[in-house]
């Protein structure tokens, strides 16, 4: 008996890219006040830039996985 479908994580690649995209805002909003928190920004861009990609690409698997 397969294991029942699970949903595709598409929300969460969005919701990553939404938390990237203000994550880089922020940093050049701390960057440009002469602040150095902004590389803490900078490094929570890059790790949910990588959390988007993941979730993108596992999105796309998934309907390949179902069909074959």
């Amino acid at each position: 008996m397969p294991a029942p479908a699970r949903r595709a994580p598409r929300g969460l690649a969005l919701y990553a890219t939404v938390i990237c995209l203000l994550a880089v805002v922020a940093a050049v909003v701390s960057f440009v006040n002469g602040q150095w928190l902004g590389i803490i920004w900078v490094l929570l861009a890059g790790l949910t830039s990588n959390m988007a990609w993941y979730y993108h690409r596992r999105a796309r698997s998934v309907p390949a996985e179902r069909a074959g």
